[in-house]
């Protein structure tokens, strides 16, 4: 006769095994969501600090002589990109909204690698875009610079 306490010992462990299977399963699942949505705010956080700045170079580009900043303008007008990433980043949280429940930890898996790989595209992307600002600036104003230290002859017609 086997032991009592041995015997309900492997029974304690034949229940509490798929129990705690479940809870880590579980758990993974509610940290992907949680990535997921965490991703999905950062994206937007990213879309929105680019939208500022490039209605914030929009001045700058204005101080160059219109030929020159031409290419600029239009692509600081443009707003199209940053609404449809902005689109696609709603699609998301929708997504999540409807599936996030019912989506196997692969689908959760790729959401989040597709999200992250996004971020970081948009955050490379963003600080290029800061990094052209600035020295467009700097140029701009060194340009102004040396035009304020010319003699009033040698200027050029603001016109």
């Amino acid at each position: 006769m086997p032991n009592p306490i041995v015997l309900a010992g492997l029974i304690a462990l034949a229940l509490a095994l798929p129990l705690l299977w479940y809870l880590l399963r579980s758990r993974r699942r509610d940290r992907s969501l949680e990535r997921l949505l965490d991703l999905a705010d950062e994206m937007q956080a990213l879309l929105d600090r680019s939208q500022e700045r490039m209605q914030a170079m929009q001045s700058v580009v204005g101080r160059v002589p219109a030929d020159i900043a031409a290419v600029a303008h239009a692509s600081l007008d443009s707003t199209l990109p940053i609404r449809e990433a902005k689109r696609d980043v709603l699609q998301h949280r929708l997504w999540i909204q409807k599936h996030g429940d019912t989506a196997t930890q692969a689908e959760l898996d790729t959401a989040c690698a597709a999200l992250d790989r996004a971020r970081t595209r948009l955050s490379a992307q963003l600080t290029e875009l800061e990094r052209a600002g600035a020295e467009l600036a700097e140029a701009t104003e060194a340009s102004a610079e040396a035009a304020r230290r010319e003699p009033p002859t040698l200027r050029r017609d603001p016109g």
